[in-house]
């Protein structure tokens, strides 16, 4: 499980001011733009994503959460063991990934079905920046398009364990243009362990 993660705006993350830079220049004067949030992200927020555009790895302003046919809320995670299997996300799966970059992930320790209010931050140990997968769709509402993302999840590694049973799919930097470009990538990394990672309490 992912329900919230981070955007940190510090000023030496370069490659997160990058994103922002080159977002505020594709969608200036666009209403997206004053509506893209930074700092924690809660699910429904607008937030920077990297998608393929003309076979490179650009920057958008995507919605998280798939809309429920049923009921209201959101769907925000992706289970890698079903993704390929459930109608929702069979063929974003084959054709549109994503990646969202963030400077960390929340959790809340869990024991069984128990959750308590610790809650923890987890980051990469070696850099400032996480990379996690993501499938897109695009949706129609009241005669506007919205695209939206899921985070993919998988077991938790050691280094999450303590705390949840589910974590995110981590992409190191170098492989983004394979994971949206490659499927069969795509497929490799969903079924490797996630990276060491820092955990902080916060």
């Amino acid at each position: 499980m992912c329900g919230r993660y981070l955007i940190s705006m510090e000023e030496e993350i370069i490659e997160m001011r990058e994103i922002i830079r080159e977002i505020n220049r594709r969608y200036a004067g666009r209403p997206e733009l004053s509506q893209m949030k930074t700092g924690e992200i809660f699910p429904t927020d607008m937030v920077p994503v990297i998608a393929l555009e003309a076979e490179a790895p650009r920057p958008y302003i995507f919605t998280w959460g798939f809309p429920r046919w049923q009921g209201s809320g959101v769907i925000i995670n992706a289970r890698r063991e079903t993704a390929a299997e459930k109608g929702m996300f069979r063929q974003a799966l084959q054709e549109r990934r994503c990646i969202i970059p963030a400077s960390g992930f929340y959790e809340w320790r869990h024991e069984g079905n128990k959750k308590y209010k610790d809650k923890y931050i987890f980051r990469r140990a070696e850099s400032p920046m996480l990379y996690m997968a993501g499938l897109y769709s695009v949706y129609k509402k009241e005669g506007v398009t919205i695209p939206a993302f899921v985070i993919l999840t998988t077991d938790a590694n050691r280094w999450v364990q303590p705390v949840h049973d589910r974590m995110p799919v981590i992409l190191d930097g170098d492989e983004q243009e394979m994971w949206l470009k490659d499927e069969i990538f795509a497929r490799h990394v969903l079924e490797r362990e996630g990276p060491p990672l820092e955990m902080i309490r916060q």
